[in-house]
């Protein structure tokens, strides 16, 4: 990469900037709404529908497109992604993907290739999809992985729910039926498939194939020893006194 110092930099900027000038305001004048221009960068080829509102800090980049009805920012990159209408996507990063009309993404989201969210979803904040469909008014709302797997309809997924699907050699796929309800802290080990309206119970580390209907329990029962913390806690309570 050249490295341009004084004039040649200089020149170079202002033509970035003019350049830059000119893309946002044919936005504007289509219909686009600009709350305030901090930060934002949108390239040459992406399409916005009038009615859409950019928030500062976005950056759109390659053959992105959004919809009408759509918010988009604060803080948010979206490269080579199709929008459809009224989808919020809030401080967030999406590439190479499809977000289908009334998504609400964010915060704090990692969309990553190949991957397609569908109608109404709800993908909330430290949630990352990849290479997946997420089926129709799905929610996957916090703290969870879905990886290289086909998700139904209305499904809902708890807290810490992860997908695990690479075991040092290949990638497998999981596959989530319709109505499924996915307990917090779920691994679901693929390749598996759940059944239209399966459960699997919280804490639980899904290795085989669940039927429709069937609730999974893949667990050990609780086990109380009595008396068995008070050597480790004598010396933890010292060692934290000491200080």
């Amino acid at each position: 990469m050249e490295i341009l110092t004084g004039v040649e930099a200089a020149q170079a900027y202002a033509e970035r900037t003019k350049r830059q000038e000119e893309v946002l305001a044919k936005h504007m004048a289509a219909g686009v709404v600009f709350e305030l221009l901090d930060g934002v960068l949108i390239e040459p080829d992406v399409k916005i529908a009038p009615g859409a509102v950019i928030l500062p800090g976005v950056i759109l980049r390659g053959s992105t497109e959004i919809g009408e009805g759509c918010v988009i920012g604060p803080n948010s990159l979206l490269s080579n992604v199709k929008v459809g209408k009224n989808v919020v996507f809030n401080a967030s990063q999406g590439y190479d993907s499809v977000i289908d009309d009334g998504a609400n993404i964010g915060p704090f989201c990692h969309i990553r290739p190949n991957s397609h969210i569908c109608r109404d979803v709800h993908i909330g904040d430290f949630v990352e999809i990849k290479n997946s469909t997420v089926g129709a008014k799905t929610s996957v709302s916090h703290l969870t992985y879905v990886g290289d797997s086909d998700v139904g309809e209305g499904c809902n997924f708890g807290c810490g729910v992860v997908t695990v699907n690479y075991d040092g050699e290949k990638k497998s796929r999981n596959t989530i039926g319709d109505y499924c309800f996915i307990g917090c802290n779920t691994n679901l080990v693929a390749p598996v498939t759940l059944g239209d309206g399966a459960y699997t119970a919280a804490g639980s580390t899904i290795t085989k194939d669940v039927p429709a209907g069937a609730l999974a329990v893949a667990r050990t029962r609780q086990e109380n020893k009595e008396g068995w913390a008070e050597g480790k806690l004598r010396a933890y309570k010292e060692k934290k006194q000491s200080k």
